[in-house]
């Protein structure tokens, strides 16, 4: 399994697991294989599990009532992705989930991460780990929607993510962060 230095690396990060832990853990995960514009996630269906990626990144987005295209996250190597209430819950989701590279991702499905934690309890705390994090970079993120100006919200994502802005259009980060593609193009100048 090409992944597997991948995965574990990834979860050493937050804790260490035994050789016999992380043979455990393997078998939860199912490797797969997308191509650029294809969906992982589509709104209105039912999500029952989160994605890992491997190479590749993906974006989560949902249209509103004017089509309007409103991206809520990216997801690049070592990021973890879903339409998380949804994902909770097992119900429909709101966002999808889009390739916007072939990626490859390990998908982990709700059942097999609860199988997983408790046969592995160091799982628990890998997640939470993950979750803690996750919530923390959404939280500044709104905050920064609701107090930046477009061009602070622009220099903060630069500063942040700059291999972002050489593997998506300018369209695509307007629409992350909320501005039109007009405001960008004036703050890149």
């Amino acid at each position: 399994m090409e992944y597997a230095a991948f995965l574990r690396k990834h979860i050493e990060e937050v804790t260490p697991l035994t050789n016999e832990e992380f043979e455990l853990i393997i078998p939860y995960f199912k490797l797969i294989e997308i191509q650029r514009k294809d969906y992982l996630i589509k709104s209105g269906k039912k999500v029952t599990a989160e994605y890992l990626v491997l190479k590749g990144l993906l974006k989560a987005f949902m249209h509103d009532d004017m089509e309007r295209e409103h991206i809520i996250q990216f997801a690049m190597e070592n990021w973890w992705i879903s339409d998380y209430p949804a994902y909770r819950i097992q119900s429909k989701g709101e966002l999808c989930v889009q390739a916007l590279e072939p990626c490859l991702v390990l998908e982990l499905s709700l059942a097999n991460k609860q199988r997983m934690c408790e046969a592995v309890p160091a799982m628990y705390r890998f997640h939470g780990a993950k979750a803690f994090g996750g919530f923390v970079a959404l939280q500044k993120r709104v905050l920064s929607l609701m107090k930046n100006s477009a061009k602070e919200k622009y220099e903060l994502l630069l500063e942040q993510y700059p291999e972002l802005f050489q593997r998506v259009s300018k369209t695509m980060i307007a629409h992350y962060l909320g501005v039109s593609r007009e405001t960008l193009s004036r703050l890149q100048k």
